[in-house]
Formats: structure tokens, sequence, C-alpha cells
């Protein structure tokens, strides 16, 4: 016979004092009626959005059910994985490399074009409402447009290559790292950088020594994080001629050859893992804590 947990400190505390919590926060224990109705309505037109995508995305369940079918086969052609021949699979190799030079270049360069932009889009650093208000909405619009759509831009103006690949995640991610950083930045504790002016030291002072210790950990964690997910989406953007393994996914898809296709998923995957293990440990390194083993 097993005997029952202990309940929490505070679980108890809160039932003992329960009628006092009622009272405190009646809003929480007895909604108003307009609150009932505001999540009533919010919940409706959920249901009818995700209703009406059905209906206009013409889901199908028999559709479906056949595609899962045919997806079976398409797995079943993909074994074993293969690349033919070692010359193949250098070739391969070399296209891979690419793809995370890509990523790697891509990310590093957006994260160090938007580091002054952050600033720049930082409340506390950058009280001008003008220069303020012209950082995000610039940022906000290049954000806009996905690292897919700036691909075939930069392909159209670069022409073919890795060269377009790295300016459309530069792009992307600028736009992104502008964001993140300036966010990170308002949200530092002010007091060192008080501490420092009030010591005599400068505006400049109090951000080089006050706010960007505290935020720099938290930058390199978040493009590490993102180098990770470039490298996915370098293998994507590669598919519109934007240089790395996409190119020879893409083409191997169009000739059938699913044993090749296989093979270029599983060099991806395997990569893609081995960078993820090693983004996690320098994460944890950075951010103050122990790597999982």
């Amino acid at each position: 016979m097993t005997t029952p947990a202990a309940e929490h400190p505070l679980r108890l505390a809160a039932r003992a004092d329960r009628d006092g919590l009622m009272q405190r926060h009646p809003e929480v224990f007895h909604p108003s009626s307009a609150r009932r109705i505001r999540t009533g309505l919010i919940l409706t037109l959920l249901a009818g959005l995700f209703a009406y995508g059905l209906v206009v995305l013409d889901f199908d369940a028999a559709k479906l059910i056949t595609g899962l079918g045919k997806l079976g086969q398409f797995l079943w052609f993909m074994l074993p994985p293969s690349t033919g021949t070692w010359s193949k699979f250098f070739v391969y190799l070399h296209a891979l490399a690419e793809t995370v030079a890509i990523a790697f270049l891509g990310t590093f360069t957006a994260a160090m074009i938007a580091l002054p932009v952050g600033f720049l889009g930082a409340k506390n650093v950058v009280p001008n409402v003008i220069i303020h208000f012209l950082s995000r909405r610039i940022v906000d619009t290049i954000r806009g447009v996905d690292e897919l759509i700036w691909a075939l831009i930069w392909v159209s103006v670069v022409g073919l290559g890795p060269f377009a690949g790295v300016l459309a995640l530069l792009c992307a991610n600028f736009g992104l790292f502008s964001k993140l950083f300036s966010e990170a930045i308002e949200a530092a504790d002010r007091k060192s950088s008080e501490g420092i002016a009030s010591t005599g030291g400068s505006r400049l002072h109090g951000i080089r020594f006050g706010i960007l210790p505290q935020v720099l950990p938290i930058f390199g964690s978040q493009v590490l994080y993102y180098f990770e997910s470039n490298t996915r989406s370098a293998t994507i953007i590669g598919i519109v001629g934007a240089g790395g393994i996409g190119l020879h996914l893409a083409e191997q898809i169009r000739v059938l050859e699913y044993q090749h296709v296989s093979a270029l998923i599983l060099m991806i995957l395997v990569t893609v893992a081995i960078i993820d293990q090693i983004s996690t440990r320098l994460r944890f390194a950075l951010i103050g804590e122990r790597a999982a083993p």
C-alpha cells in the first residue's frame, strides 16, 4: 500500500487562506460576465477560423490516407541510403561543408551588423523618439521578408551560388537579431550603468561596463541557436539556387534517385545533430550553467 505524497507547503497555505484569497482576488475565482463573454468570443473566433481553414484549404481525410500509402512507397524506394560512388560522396560532402559555411557566415555577419542597430533600437540607450522609431520600423520591414524570398532576390541580383545564400541569411537574420538584441538591452538591469554614472562615468562607459556585460552572454546564446537553425535554412534556400547541398537534393529528387536523396538527408541530419550538441554546450557555458552530458 503506497502512502500519499505530501502536499506542497504553498498549496496547504493557499487552501487554509482560501477565503482571504477569494476576497483579495475576486476576478480569479468569479470572473465578470464581460470577461466570460470576451473569452467565449475569442474561442468562437478561433474555432471558426480553424473550420474556415479546413474548408478553404480543401482538407480531405481520404486524400491523407491515400497519401500515407504513397509515402510508405516513397520511403521504401529510399532504402538503403547510398551515394552510388565515393566520388559522389565527396561531392556531396563538399556541398554540405558549403551549406555549413553559408549558415556560419550569414549568421555571424548578421549578428555583428545587428549589434549597433540593437543599441539604436533600445529606449534605455537612445531615448530619441525619431531614431528609435526609424530603426525599429526599418528592422521590422527587413524582418518581415522571409529568407526564401531573400534568396530568390539575391539569386536574381548576384546569380546562382553560395554568395546569394550568405546574403539571404544575412538579411533575414539581421532584422531578427536587431529586434532580439534591442529587447535584451531594454530588459537589462540599469543599476550598474546608473552606478557608473554616479561615479563620474560617461554614458558610453555605462553602456560598455554596465549594460554590455549583462547582454553579451544572451547575444551569444541567441546567435549560436540561430546558427543551428540556419544550417537547416541554408539547405532550403539552396534548392532555389543559393548554393550548398540543397541544390543537389533538389536535383536528385527531380531525377528520382531516391537512395541518393536519403543519403543526403542522413548527412544533413548528422551534421545538424553535431552542430546542435556543440552549440548547446557553448550556450550553457555562456549563460553560466553546466552543459548536460
